[in-house]
């Protein structure tokens, strides 16, 4: 799949909207930049790397060639790279801020609601884009694991200049402290999540037939 990257998927879904409603989703985007603490349910989703509506005017969509068109709607654009699963992120997004995605998709055509999950599902799915080509830096750590190494070495460069200035029990009662203060950061960041059902159940059947040929 070329929206996977290791831990991390990407997502982007167009979704049609009405130019006499879009002004609307307009002035809610512009609440919502003035006013951040009204998302901290979506900035609590530690899984999420990364998210961002726009709104291209019907006059906007880019030409690649295909020449001028005559379009009815407005889209909105939506961006996402997060960590997991794609049932488990529009899981987490629709019981963390139902009422936020509801805002956000206000004047999408035919929007469901984000609650409850599966007609909001079904609409994602039909309004999704493929990803041709997904860039990840870092394809073995999630957003989890890149704070948590950040961490530590803040921690080790602070630890290097007390080691400079300290005598060894001294030292040793920081190195001690700081052990203790980010042992939950040194663990294996672990395996990424299956991609999908559909990878599972290849994964199984290769396994499957390997055996066999081995028997």
């Amino acid at each position: 799949m070329s929206n996977v990257a290791g831990k991390a998927y990407a997502m982007n879904v167009v979704t049609p909207s009405k130019p006499r409603v879009t002004w609307i989703n307009r002035a809610i985007f512009m609440a919502s930049r003035g006013l951040p603490e009204n998302l901290m349910g979506l900035l609590g989703l530690s899984l999420i790397h990364f998210a961002r509506w726009v709104i291209v005017k019907r006059d906007q969509w880019p030409d690649l060639g295909q020449g001028p068109q005559t379009l009815q709607n407005d889209y909105v654009l939506f961006c996402s790279n997060f960590n997991g699963t794609w049932d488990q992120y529009i899981d987490a997004f629709s019981d963390g801020i139902p009422n936020g995605l509801n805002l956000f998709w206000y004047s999408a055509s035919k929007y469901p609601l984000s609650i409850p999950v599966t007609p909001f599902k079904d609409y994602i799915t039909y309004n999704q884009i493929g990803t041709d080509y997904y860039y990840n830096a870092t394809p073995g750590a999630a957003q989890r694991d890149v704070k948590a190494a950040l961490r530590v070495r803040d921690t080790l460069a602070g630890l290097a200049k007390a080691h400079a200035a300290q005598d060894p029990e001294t030292f040793a009662k920081t190195w001690k402290a700081a052990f203790l203060k980010h042992q939950g950061d040194l663990g294996d960041p672990g395996f990424g999540p299956v991609a999908s059902l559909a990878t599972e159940r290849a994964d199984v059947n290769r396994e499957a037939i390997r055996r066999a040929a081995t028997a």
